[in-house]
Formats: C-alpha cells, structure tokens, sequence
C-alpha cells in the first residue's frame, strides 16, 4: 500500500477524525480542516508528522483555495478528498426558514462541491485520486422532520453520481458513503432545530426529531469500524460507487428500492403509454 497524500474535512470528531487518525497510523499524510485554532494542536499531534490541520471554512471560497495550494504546494498532489464536514438541520418543511435552508445547502452542498471542483483538476491531470462524499442514507431516503437536510445530500448524490461518469475516465474513483446511525454528535450538539416549531407536527417531524435525538450517543454504529472499511474501500482497485454503511442504512436502501419498483410497476402500463403515435 503506497503513502497518499489525503484532505478530510470536518475532522474535529466522528468519522472524520477517526478517518484520520487510521489513516495516518496506516502511513498516509492526512490534512484535516478545523474551523477554530484551539482546535488545531490536537489534531496535529494525532498522529505526530502524519496529522496535519488547516484552518478551513468551506462555505469561504478563499479558503478552499488557499487550504488545497497549501497541500499542492507541499506535496504535488492530494490523492483523496474526503467531504465529510456538514450537519444536520431538523425541522418540518414548513418550519424552515429559507435562511435556515440556504445556511443547510451552503454547507453540506455547495461546501463539498467547492472542494471538489478545486481538487479535480489535479486529478484529472494525475489520472489518479479518489473522492469520498460522506452522505447518509438521507441521502437516498427521504425522513419527515429532516426534509432540507435530505435535499442538501440528495444534491451531494445527484452531483457525485455525474462527476464519477466524468472522471472514471482520468482513473479517478468517487464514492458515496452513506451511513445510517453512528455514534457522533449529528444527533446532538452538531445538529440545530429550526427556530420556528409549529405543534400540529409534533407527530410526525417532531416524533422522528425527538427519536433522533434520544438516541443520540448509543447510536449502533463505530465509526473506527466505518473508517477502516473507508480506507479498504479507497485501496480497492474496483471500489463501490455507493456504500450504504450500517445495517440500518443497507435496510433503508432496499425498503426504498421495493417501493420505487412497486409504484413503476403499478403505473407502467399507462407511463408507456405517454409516446406520440
């Protein structure tokens, strides 16, 4: 297994600080952003010489910028981008605000495709690398109470599944990580709740929200465990375009591709039917 040279973002704890530290204990240089300086002596002395940090906003254009032309200018290259930072917004669609929304997309969407687009032209040069878009079974399934959440990763999906089309063709891999419940803090103190709550959805968004949070920190997921299937995944020579991560997720994936089959076969006949002639 040769060195690379990774960037993870959002490192601060999770599956990306756990991403980090196995893959700097592997042998790999890994770059981590954080977002406050306090944050920046420990995770560089996760892994002393192999954990680096840099201070990165990913909604700040200029920092993308500087962050990869600081990684470019030291080693050449990076190998594999891995966007994991984000969090979860919870609230019914109506409670929402479109500030609310547009601070949900900024982050979990338009962060990671900024981080992308400034890695891939060294890539595509390289013809070699492997981007990780750290999404989340609502990615694929959407769940009440988490609605603007599930569209900033179906966005980060839609995108991904392009790009991998684009870039296969350079040798460069993408991968969708799509994990059920971890044992992080997206249930908890990384998450926020829309400031408006409406009680007439206290029964559907706010039961799955109260759920959420509940069970946050006895989540059934590791993630030490879903970082080493990360790395096996990026050494792999035919790596997976989706990985659905934990039981939960791997359910979610096939309950929902049950029930697209059944609406397609219910209405098929007359969908055809559609065509001039």
């Amino acid at each position: 297994m040769s060195s690379k040279i990774w960037l993870i973002t959002g490192v601060s704890g999770g599956i990306g600080r756990e991403l980090a530290k196995y893959a700097a204990h592997l042998g790999h240089k890994v770059y981590g952003t954080v977002r406050k300086p306090a944050q920046v002596e420990s995770f560089n002395a996760l892994v002393p010489g192999k954990t680096i940090a840099l201070i990165m906003d990913v909604n700040a254009a200029m920092a993308i910028e500087n962050g990869v032309q600081e990684i470019l200018t030291a080693n050449g290259r990076i190998d594999v981008l891995v966007n994991n930072a984000g969090y979860g917004l919870f609230g019914a669609i109506e409670e929402v605000s479109m500030e609310e929304a547009r601070k949900q997309m900024e982050t979990n969407f338009f962060g990671a495709l900024g981080l992308t687009k400034a890695v891939i032209p060294g890539m595509r040069v390289q013809k070699s690398g492997h981007i990780v878009q750290i999404s989340s079974i609502a990615g694929f399934r959407g769940t009440e109470g988490l609605g603007i959440y599930n569209a900033s990763k179906f966005a980060l999906e839609g995108f991904s599944q392009a790009l991998q089309k684009e870039m296969m063709h350079f040798g460069v891999h993408v991968t969708l990580v799509e994990p059920g419940p971890f044992r992080t803090e997206w249930g908890g103190s990384s998450s926020i709740r829309t400031q408006s709550v409406i009680p007439d959805y206290s029964q559907t968004a706010g039961a799955r929200i109260r759920a959420i949070q509940a069970y946050s920190g006895t989540q059934p997921g590791d993630p030490a465990k879903a970082a080493k299937l990360i790395v096996e995944i990026v050494e792999s020579d035919y790596p997976p375009l989706h990985l659905p991560l934990g039981e939960f997720a791997i359910d979610g994936f096939r309950e929902k591709m049950a029930v697209v089959e059944n609406d397609i076969k219910a209405w098929e006949d007359k969908s055809r039917d559609t065509a001039f002639g």
